[in-house]
């Protein structure tokens, strides 16, 4: 009896530990894909790329079909 107690105890206890890695591991991987995110917007936004861009659009729209 105090036997399968315990066995109980230690799979509650294993189980609430993997569900709180797994919500580490979401907020981690949330705040990398938002750091990267502001990386790619700065890169975007910076001079050479915008003009890069305006370009490219430019061309494409001024196509003859």
């Amino acid at each position: 009896m105090v036997k399968q107690w315990w066995v109980r105890r230690y799979a509650a206890a294993r189980t609430k530990a993997d569900a709180g890695m797994t919500t580490a591991e979401y907020a981690m991987g949330t705040i990398a894909a938002c750091g990267f995110a502001a990386v790619l917007y700065k890169v975007v936004t910076s001079g050479a790329v915008s003009g890069a861009l305006q370009s490219v659009i430019g061309r494409a729209l001024d196509a003859q079909f």
